[in-house]
């Protein structure tokens, strides 16, 4: 079962009444295929994703903003078997069969560099300047931005169609030195492709109440 067509998940009646009081919501459907139905998938069905999919993923998921539109996340995907066979000594054991049987493996990373294209990215002012030589700053931005647009990629790809499988488990010295050796990109995380197998998915975990992570000052 894949977002497009999964059945919506369960909703509350507080959940429904926060819809309804925040103007001009997308309809449900969309939400379900986002959100509520969507699942983090470990198995996947036997259908290609194809580079054109890819494309339209990181055309959406670009959108999205970030400070001084600084866009520094990076992304290397992997589809062919040997990519993936580079990536694997690097796993967990437990997220082996998960990434190896995807269609696709996102790499995704951010670019220490990121600041060198911003008076491309951000023209109103120099921006370039804020980051040149403060390593800290450059370093913050890059991860903290770069960890926003990988969260808008799993939202772009549940929107056009696909499922997802993010994952943490890995070596990362051991996934930067086998992909982005002699570059300025670091891995934040990984992300599995596909349409997923509802076999793979066990029941939906709890969700926290709104009082147990966040107040209104």
């Amino acid at each position: 079962m894949t977002t497009m067509d999964a059945k919506p998940g369960p909703r509350g009646a507080a959940q429904d009444v926060a819809l309804d009081a925040c103007g001009r919501p997308i309809d449900e459907a969309a939400l379900d295929q986002i959100f509520f139905a969507a699942r983090s998938y470990n198995g996947w069905l036997d259908k290609d994703v194809s580079d054109d999919c890819l494309r339209a993923i990181v055309d959406v998921m670009k959108m999205g903003p970030t400070s001084a539109n600084c866009q520094p996340i990076r992304i290397r995907f992997l589809k062919s078997r040997d990519a993936k066979q580079r990536l694997k000594p690097h796993l967990m054991e437990g997220n082996v069969e998960k990434a190896m049987r995807a269609p696709v493996v996102a790499l995704l990373a951010h670019d220490l560099a990121f600041y060198e294209r911003l008076p491309r990215y951000f023209p109103h002012t120099d921006a370039k300047s804020w980051f040149e030589g403060n390593d800290e700053l450059i370093s913050a931005t890059a991860f903290r931005n770069g960890t926003l647009q990988a969260a808008y990629f799993i939202i772009a790809a549940r929107a056009l169609g696909l499922d997802t499988g993010p994952m943490s488990g890995f070596d990362e010295e051991g996934v930067n030195k086998a992909f982005f050796a002699g570059t300025s990109w670091r891995i934040n995380f990984i992300c599995a492709l596909g349409h997923g197998d509802e076999k793979s998915i066990f029941e939906r975990s709890p969700r926290p109440e709104f009082a147990e992570i966040a107040d209104i000052l």
